[in-house]
């Protein structure tokens, strides 16, 4: 997916609060607005969002001199969705349809997003997501997908979203491949946050070797390249998976929540609209949604 005017002051935003998480004060603030701005000016439409969005991010880590900006709200947002995690699990073993609702569960923890304005409340997500219609829903082609694959590979996206996600790896049947981002990004899960949510305890953990925003594969390490070639069946958790994969052909699945105008927008969905959309085939065409 191609970067958008309306992106530019996205990139500002999450650079000021990136700052400010460290507690940096109003000069040293300016600095970084100013030096991002400064970057931005020489940027290609051209690139995803996540290639621009990984200089942002590079960008302010220098200036700040720190590796893990969003450490405290990584194991806050964790702590949280693990304090849920009961009746996660309760609720899938409730239901009707089990992976409906274990997929559902799993955009639901994909509120839990700092690179979008705004705060989230969890578990009134979880219940409006329990019971919103998909505005994209390929279930049925996961399902045959799931039937005939010996195992998967699915991308994280946000700490604390982990603890959802292995709600959904225990309803998938096949064993899994977990893959996380090799250093600290935004939000993004780690080795570290998969561990601290419990995901280890459900998957196999792979780190991408890249610490850039989505899955630019070019990024990712020889293991990780290797590892997605060989898949039969990707799913890909969250907006910026979908901005960076979303050409990779019809063996993904995008799960997220469309909480960006410019996402919606390329999605065709309205903004807060929940998705499960297959990518589109091999040889580029759209994936069939008529099964």
């Amino acid at each position: 997916m191609r970067t958008y005017l309306d992106c530019y002051p996205c990139f500002l935003r999450q650079a000021l609060e990136a700052a400010r998480q460290l507690g940096a004060d109003e000069r040293k603030q300016k600095i970084v607005l100013e030096r991002v701005l400064e970057l931005l000016r020489g940027i290609e439409l051209s690139s995803t969002p996540p290639q621009i969005g990984d200089r942002v991010h590079r960008l302010v880590r220098e200036e700040l001199g720190s590796s893990d900006p969003y450490r405290a709200f990584k194991e806050s947002a964790t702590r949280e969705a693990l304090a849920l995690l009961p009746r996660l699990r309760n609720a899938v073993r409730e239901s009707a349809d089990p992976l409906d609702t274990a997929v559902r569960l799993s955009i639901a923890g994909n509120i839990i997003d700092a690179g979008i304005r705004g705060s989230y409340e969890l578990w009134p997500t979880v219940e409006r997501v329990l019971s919103q219609p998909f505005a994209v829903e390929d279930l049925d082609a996961l399902r045959e997908r799931l039937a005939r694959v010996p195992l998967l590979l699915y991308l994280a996206d946000n700490a604390g979203e982990t603890v959802f996600d292995r709600v959904l790896i225990t309803a998938l049947g096949v064993p899994v491949v977990y893959a996380v981002k090799g250093a600290p990004i935004l939000n993004d899960a780690t080795l570290e946050d998969a561990r601290m949510a419990g995901v280890d305890r459900e998957a196999q953990l792979l780190s991408t070797g890249s610490d850039a925003p989505g899955t630019i594969l070019g990024r990712c390490s020889e293991r990780f390249r290797q590892e997605f070639a060989d898949a039969q069946l990707v799913i890909a958790k969250g907006q910026g998976n979908y901005e960076t994969l979303s050409t990779q052909g019809s063996k993904v699945f995008f799960l997220l929540q469309a909480k960006c105008p410019v996402i919606a927008r390329d999605l065709g969905v309205p903004v807060g609209s929940i998705v499960l959309r297959q990518g589109g085939g091999s040889d580029g065409s759209v994936a069939d949604r008529s099964r």
